[in-house]
């Protein structure tokens, strides 16, 4: 079911859509050769309560980490642990934040410095995809027209799209 939300509850879920965005940033400056998944967890922790948020992912059907952190061919939601990033690696960070009951989310994936020509490849395609389904959601659109363009950038680059992980709502939950 689709609620239809207010300018506040918006400013809400701004709220903690700023606070994910904070992590992604510190993620993104903290990643390197060596640096623990747990240690990113432990970044986003602070993060979310300098920014007076809570996990979304902590305790959610029992999940143990404030981020899921997927290296290399982990597809999604991924628990950090002590597993130390290489040179070459990619990585895919999942952050969620709740601000007094509404929900912000949102993952990217990125290179643990050089990585595999057919690796820039899939980051640059999924970028790419990325824009592409951004720019089908607008009013008159369906969701249907977001998701022919994003797997239509993935089939010409030669990857696909995993289908049982290709997104959900967002609001008072998740």
């Amino acid at each position: 079911m689709i609620t239809i939300k207010t300018s506040e509850d918006f400013a809400k879920m701004e709220v903690a859509g700023r606070a994910v965005a904070a992590v992604h940033q510190a993620i993104r400056d903290a990643v390197a050769p060596g640096v623990t998944t747990s240690d990113l967890d432990e970044i986003s922790a602070a993060i979310l309560r300098d920014h007076g948020c809570t996990p979304s992912f902590l305790g959610y059907h029992g999940f143990p980490a404030t981020i899921c952190a997927s290296p290399n061919s982990a597809i999604v939601h991924g628990i950090p642990d002590n597993y130390r990033l290489v040179e070459g690696d990619i990585i895919s960070i999942d952050a969620g934040a709740i601000y007094e009951g509404w929900h912000g989310d949102a993952a990217f994936t990125m290179a643990v410095g050089q990585v595999p020509d057919v690796v820039q490849r899939l980051l640059d395609a999924t970028e790419q995809a990325m824009w592409a389904g951004i720019e089908q959601a607008v009013a008159g659109k369906r969701l249907g027209d977001v998701g022919h363009a994003i797997e239509q950038i993935g089939n010409a680059a030669g990857f696909g799209v995993v289908r049982e992980y290709i997104g959900h709502g967002i609001g008072r939950q998740m």
